[in-house]
């Protein structure tokens, strides 16, 4: 195989990887061609190196205090209104923020991204509280699907038990029309968020349509009675309700201003809702005029539209006051998915930033030995560094709003993806990008002291060392699962999140039983069966039980293990709690069994009151004194 060339090295194409084996897979010319294509490298000149800041360019990211020349004389508009002249460097004073360079000699503006040099995160940061996937956690009053609602009830009898977080799902804007999609991590939009979740008796009106609900509510609470969840039938009744309220909302001056400080991604959504409601989805099959969100057919058509469009903007302003009202017992931490959906939402209002033919995935591991191919497009790195990062910030504003914390999937992803191309045989057949890495934690860093929300990157798989060793001095968490880690929790590090698990990998309940591994091994994703049952052992040596030990007893006493993790957070997830076998994600398997669709055994009311779920948290919630 021909050696990678200087072109693709220049636009950050890897030659290759090395895969969970340590043995180097050379990526294929074929992908290394259809990677230079997606990023139009025969039409530009190769970009600057990743971190590069370079006043020539778009934008520079730099940390608060550093000093950086700056030839020639400048004028430096601040985001809060103010204005300097730059004379040869840029100052060491300039504030945290977005702000504006622009060239005196010749106008070139750049956007200046001034950042603090890590996370905000507290020292004396020692906390615990549940995983939970939200769909899943119903009460008597959901319509089928766990709500805004169930979250603030949860919150609060969590803060109860002396929790200070629940870590919960993303809860991403699907699709407008069509099917309702399943999985939280294929959404249309990172920066809105799904109208399943309302709890529609809490909307400004409800209270008073009486009878006009009634007949929807009880066909929604009815659906409770069935362990999966059914998202179609779900929305069907809730959006029939939804109508009806938008239909008697006589405005809001809350959310008039809301809707201002929102600005362009939302006006954004809505028309991309108004118009699927229209025409359907993908948004690739719409007419061609209406294929740009900047085009003037969009504007005609929101105009037309106007109403259409407002309804869609209200429901994400009922969302946003109801995950506020979620939080204020206890800190939500929200899930940011590592993209979205092509046809989404998102890839239409940011198009020139994704590269369309390309998906992102990872290389084979220990568990899924074909490698993964996620369906989802990645943002080019050279085209979102030409728009002044604008996508990645909208989307970390919106996970941040309202958030004790952040939980960033495959963080990894913020110094390189691994990208499959469309053309390839197999996701094996991919190879990794770098990301400007340096420019994108900086901007995090920055949301997230805005937020006053502390950060967890999920750092696992394969992961280079440098990764963590940066990601540490950012302050951003690691997280350390027992089902991953060679050592029990004693010795894990103090900034971390430790788990026993996560929604991709085995419970407790089916690791111990087995029930895991046959339900693999019946679907045929070709399962690490030898890592599986290393696992197995470990945990048995590890809590000192029996071959034979009941499901309840190995969970309390795995859980009593995670609670000795010197760890900042320590998560445990109701499934586990409560001994479900089934995960709620199996990677590899789509219609063959109902990923994202299963409930809990028990409404939240008994969980409340369930002796397992109370064992658990006391077994991680009287932790011994952090280290000195």
């Amino acid at each position: 195989m021909a050696p990678l060339g200087t072109d693709a090295a220049r636009w950050g194409i890897q030659p290759g990887y090395s895969d969970f084996r340590d043995v180097w897979r050379e990526a294929p010319e074929s992908t290394v061609r259809a990677l230079l294509e997606a990023m139009g490298a025969g039409a530009s000149p190769p970009p600057r190196p990743a971190d590069a800041r370079h006043p020539d360019g778009t934008v520079m990211v730099v940390t608060e205090g550093e000093e950086l020349p700056l030839p020639g004389r400048w004028g430096l508009a601040t985001e809060d209104g103010g204005d300097a002249a730059v004379d040869g460097s840029l100052p060491p004073d300039v504030p945290l923020g977005y702000h504006r360079l622009r060239r005196d000699d010749d106008g070139h503006a750049v956007s200046l991204i001034v950042t603090p040099p890590a996370c905000h995160l507290a020292d004396d940061l020692r906390t615990w509280g549940w995983a939970v996937q939200l769909y899943s956690a119903r009460s008597g009053a959901s319509w089928g699907i766990g709500d805004l609602g169930d979250l603030r009830r949860l919150g609060g009898w969590s803060a109860g038990q002396g929790a200070g977080m629940v870590l919960v799902n993303p809860l991403h804007a699907a699709q407008p029309a069509g099917a309702q999609q399943a999985s939280p991590y294929s959404p249309s939009s990172r920066c809105f968020r799904n109208p399943l979740y309302l709890r529609v008796e809490d909307v400004p009106g409800a209270s008073a349509a009486g009878g006009d609900l009634e007949a929807l509510a009880a066909a929604g609470r009815a659906l409770n009675d069935r362990r999966l969840i059914d998202r179609d039938e779900v929305w069907r009744l809730k959006a029939a309700a939804l109508e009806r309220l938008w239909s008697g909302f006589a405005g809001d001056a809350a959310f008039r201003r809301w809707c201002d400080e929102q600005g362009a991604p939302l006006k954004g959504w809505a028309r991309f809702c108004a118009i699927a409601d229209v025409h359907g989805l993908p948004w690739t099959s719409w007419p061609a005029e209406l294929r740009r969100a900047d085009g003037p057919a969009v504007a005609l058509f929101a105009r037309r539209h106007a109403d259409r469009v407002r309804y869609h903007q209200w429901l994400q302003w009922l969302l946003d006051v109801q995950l506020g009202r979620a939080g204020e017992e206890v800190g939500v931490v929200q899930d940011l998915a590592i993209g979205a959906d092509a046809g989404g939402a998102d890839a239409w209002l940011w198009q020139d930033c994704f590269a369309l033919d390309v998906r992102v995935g990872a290389p084979p591991d220990e568990f899924a030995v074909k490698g993964q191919d996620w369906g989802l497009p990645p943002l080019d790195p050279w085209r979102l560094r030409d728009a002044a990062y604008e996508p990645f910030v909208a989307t970390l504003r919106a996970a941040f709003r309202h958030a004790g914390g952040v939980r960033i999937d495959h963080v990894m992803g913020l110094f390189r993806l691994f990208w499959v191309p469309e053309s390839a045989a197999s996701p094996a057949e991919g190879t990794y990008v770098t990301y400007p890495w340096h420019d994108l934690l900086g901007i995090l860093a920055l949301e997230s002291a805005r937020a006053g929300a502390w950060v967890v990157g999920e750092d696992l798989g394969t992961v280079e060392p440098f990764v963590r060793e940066e990601l540490a001095r950012r302050r951003v968490l690691s997280y350390r699962l027992v089902w991953f880690e060679p050592d029990p929790p004693a010795k894990y590090p103090q900034r971390a999140l430790a788990a026993v698990t996560t929604h991709d990998l085995p419970t407790v309940a089916g690791l111990w039983t087995g029930s895991d591994l046959e339900e693999q091994q019946r679907l045929g994703t070709d399962p690490n069966v030898e890592s599986t049952l290393a696992i197995r052992d470990r945990l048995r040596h590890w809590t000192g039980a029996a071959d034979d030990e009941a499901v309840g007893e190995v969970v309390l006493r795995t859980h009593r293990l995670l609670g000795e993790a010197p760890s900042m957070v320590v998560a445990a997830t109701l499934d586990d709690a409560l001994g479900v076998e089934e995960r709620p994600n199996l990677p590899g398997t789509t219609t063959e069994r109902p990923n994202w669709s299963i409930a809990l055994p028990l409404p939240l009311e008994d969980v409340e009151s369930d002796p397992g779920v109370a064992a658990v948290a006391e077994a991680i919630g009287r932790r011994p004194p952090p280290p000195p």
